[in-house]
């Protein structure tokens, strides 16, 4: 499993990005039976959390703000967090990793996960590097880390979290 990621500071595209590839190496491993499945998940959960909700919070508004990416852009994104919130729910609810049930969640999560991450990275980290200056984005780089570790620390992968996220995003969609 790889180890992880900690970021202080940098280029938050970059910092996003080396998240998407540690995403990526963790589906990975949750797809090999010989994997402690728990413990990657448990990971997986814990970093995706926190890295969604530090997009949300500090990268989508000021890229926002910079006009790098619109309105629309930033609503598509975020509901692709909550369908990947719901997904990573489902497969957290599995209690038996060597199931049938856990490989077709987490095939879901896959899915969910690899599109967003392909959309992400053409339609907001692209306008990113060429609207926004390198200052802008390493202090972005520098906020996002620190909210996304502070996220870490608190238990933000907790299924108890990862309910009540989703439970808001559910809640916020019927209201609209």
């Amino acid at each position: 499993m790889p180890k992880i990621l900690q970021h202080a500071s940098g280029d938050v595209v970059e910092i996003i990005l080396a998240d998407h590839r540690w995403f990526e190496e963790a589906l990975r491993e949750l797809r090999d039976v010989q994997s402690d499945r728990a413990a990657v998940l448990a990971d997986l959960a814990t970093v995706l959390i926190a890295h969604a909700e530090a997009e949300e919070s500090k990268v989508y508004p000021s890229l926002r703000n910079k006009n790098a990416i619109d309105a629309e852009e930033v609503e598509h994104s975020e509901h692709e967090h909550d369908e990947g919130n719901e997904a990573l729910l489902e497969l957290m609810e599995v209690e038996d990793t060597s199931s049938e049930e856990f490989s077709e969640k987490t095939h879901e999560l896959s899915e969910a996960l690899s599109h967003h991450l392909d959309e992400e990275e053409r339609d907001v980290l692209n306008p990113a590097r060429t609207d926004v200056s390198q200052e802008v984005r390493d202090k972005l780089g520098a906020e996002f880390a620190a909210e996304r570790a502070r996220l870490i620390e608190s238990g933000a992968g907790s299924i108890e979290n990862v309910r009540k996220i989703v439970a808001a995003a559910k809640k916020k969609e019927k209201s609209s």
